[in-house]
């Protein structure tokens, strides 16, 4: 796998930083409340168990799955609940947790989606911010990395459902998914 990548952008010792520089944040912004967490699957899946463990509050954690990239390297645009919150987040303070905001498609989705719902707030917590891929306005309220516009895996996030086990972010070779 490490040979199918073109350059290492984060490893895991800035990763751990950046889980205890949000995780001190978010505990700051949320005293006295206990969020409802929700990670989005399967890519936020490692940066989620990093982050709450940084977190000193009380916190209920839920997992929700949606699909845009159906295999690619780019959104298809259609944005497909796959596995649904289990919890009511009716007058809940949730806090999203997120791989990457990439399009913006997704996010703007689940936002909607929970506040629809009744959320008292939501906010989005994500590992990597690729503000050059935006389709439309949308920003994150915690930030891990900002990335360049490039196709990155490891870390939790794919290709394929491959690379996710990578403890590090890298560009994947162009030669790989062309």
């Amino acid at each position: 796998m490490n040979n199918d990548i073109e350059e290492v952008l984060f490893d895991q010792e800035q990763i751990h930083e950046a889980a205890v520089r949000l995780g001190q944040t978010i505990t700051k912004d949320y005293a006295g409340r206990k969020p409802l967490v929700l990670s989005v699957l399967k890519g936020a899946y490692l940066w989620t168990a990093d982050l709450v463990r940084e977190i000193d509050l009380y916190v209920d954690l839920e997992f929700i799955k949606i699909s845009s990239y159906h295999g690619g390297v780019t959104s298809s645009n259609e944005i497909q609940l796959v596995t649904d919150v289990q919890s009511d987040v009716a007058g809940r303070d949730v806090l999203i947790i997120e791989d990457i905001v990439d399009t913006g498609q997704s996010l703007r989705f689940l936002k909607d989606l929970l506040k629809d719902r009744g959320a008292n707030s939501v906010q989005v917590a994500t590992f990597l911010d690729k503000k050059g891929g935006r389709k439309i306005e949308i920003d994150a309220d915690y930030v891990g990395f900002d990335v360049r516009n490039e196709f990155v895996v490891g870390y939790g996030l794919d290709y394929a459902g491959l690379y996710r086990n990578l403890p590090y972010v890298g560009i994947l070779k162009k030669d790989i998914y062309s």
